[in-house]
């Protein structure tokens, strides 16, 4: 039972497998207006092969463009009167209807996801944008200091690159290429379908049962253990003849069902993520050093199946890197050494507690969940427990996570702008 005082967030999840190998999830909501699913595959980026990087983003951001049933103009014909959206990226296929059209959604859906069409005329123009887009992107200070900085965390692994790849990776993948990968990755028993609105559990396994029939069987996904660079000092620097220095310091962050996850949450709402002025690095690099604008810092934001990044961003002018980085580090062993204010944890505190099950409220967001909880194993309760967790979150526990979990002299220190490298490389040393 829920703590006395604490909203209320129920997510009924009601679970099957599909004959085709594949997990059903669906939610119950009485009065619901929007419905919401999302077809998830594992897999992802971590399949891209070696010079094809961007392949698995384009697989699935293409699955729209038709299917061996409908061309695009058909589909946006079906969906759009009844308020449909659908989107697809390397983790699948989603999307949102009015309540009573759950069935067209879901039937959409099921055709992108087992027979998509991916005509060559779609496909050549599509990645043309993204192709334009990386063009533009190519000197965009702030995007290659934040991809540089991945690298220095990640190293060769596949998160330590960009999700929808280069330039080059992308000019050699075509049709046919999505297709393969397609056939190859995109199978059931990788497969979880997460539908919630207000609909009638057995009702919605029915339908899936007939509509994702034909969806080949294949077999799960095979992961072997990530092998990450050590922590330690690295640096490395974006030349860039902007006005203004886009700063990225960090290192390896944690996983998204580490036990201390809640603990961390208040913490990065008390260091550098809660709102308006009332995290630390904002108050003070911001308000009162004037340093910036947009600073914040965040380790368990980027949390998934594998481990995120603590990352401390600043966008800053090239004569105030020095005390922006200082003032980084100032900050995290402060948290470290110093019990944080009881007030100041209350504020943190009470903001999370009253601020995250309103992101619930949405049809997507309780879909986008269910396909996390399924992927990480939460039990039944874990969003309730969450809550719990928040609220229980002592000046002890922020002190505690902050000295196991920051580690501010093993960072990597990214820049982007009119900086010199030896000049970056001084400043990441503690």
């Amino acid at each position: 039972m829920i703590a006395p005082g604490l909203p209320r967030l129920e997510l009924p999840i009601e679970r099957f497998e599909l004959s085709c190998g594949a997990q059903l999830l669906v939610s119950p909501r009485p009065q619901a207006t929007i419905a919401a699913v999302s077809v998830h595959v594992r897999g992802g980026p971590a399949l891209d092969p070696a010079g094809r990087e961007g392949l698995a983003f384009l697989t699935g951001s293409l699955v729209d463009q038709g299917t061996a049933a409908h061309d695009e103009e058909e589909l946006a014909a079906l969906l759009e009167p009844e308020g449909g959206e659908v989107g697809g990226d390397a983790a699948g296929v989603s999307g949102s209807i009015v309540n009573e059209r759950w069935e067209l959604l879901l039937e959409s859906l099921a055709e992108m996801t087992v027979a998509p069409a991916y005509p060559s005329d779609k496909v050549e123009l599509h990645r043309q944008r993204l192709l334009d887009r990386l063009l533009v992107e190519r000197d965009d200070p702030r995007v290659q200091g934040g991809q540089l900085f991945r690298k220095l965390v990640y190293g060769a692994h596949w998160l330590g690159r960009a999700a929808y790849g280069t330039r080059a990776s992308v000019a050699k993948i075509g049709a046919r290429e999505l297709r393969a990968h397609h056939r190859r990755n995109w199978v059931a028993r990788r497969g979880v379908i997460a539908v919630c609105g207000q609909v009638d559990p057995q009702a919605v396994r029915r339908r899936a049962e007939r509509l994702f029939a034909r969806w080949p069987t294949g077999t799960p996904l095979q992961t072997t253990p990530p092998r990450f660079p050590a922590r330690a000092v690295r640096s490395g620097v974006f030349p860039s003849k902007r006005a203004q220095v886009h700063v990225y310091l960090g290192h390896l962050g944690i996983q998204r069902n580490h036990p201390d996850y809640a603990a961390l949450v208040v913490l990065d709402h008390v260091l550098g993520t809660g709102p308006g002025f009332t995290n630390r690095i904002a108050r003070i690099l911001r308000d009162e050093l004037g340093l910036a604008y947009s600073v914040n810092a965040n380790i368990h934001g980027s949390a998934g199946i594998l481990p995120g990044m603590f990352t401390a961003y600043i966008g800053t002018s090239p004569d105030k890197v020095r005390t922006a980085v200082e003032g980084f580090r100032r900050e995290i062993v402060r948290i470290q050494e110093e019990p944080v204010g009881q007030e100041e944890l209350e504020v943190a505190k009470s903001y999370l507690v009253g601020s995250f099950p309103l992101g619930f409220e949405r049809a997507a967001r309780r879909a986008s969940y269910m396909i996390s909880a399924e992927v990480h194993g939460f039990p039944p309760d874990y969003l309730e427990r969450l809550l719990e967790s928040f609220a229980a979150v002592t000046r002890e526990d922020v002190q505690r996570v902050a000295r196991q979990h920051l580690h501010p002299r093993q960072c990597v220190l990214a820049a982007a702008g009119p900086l010199a490298k030896a000049e970056v490389g001084r400043l990441a040393r503690p």
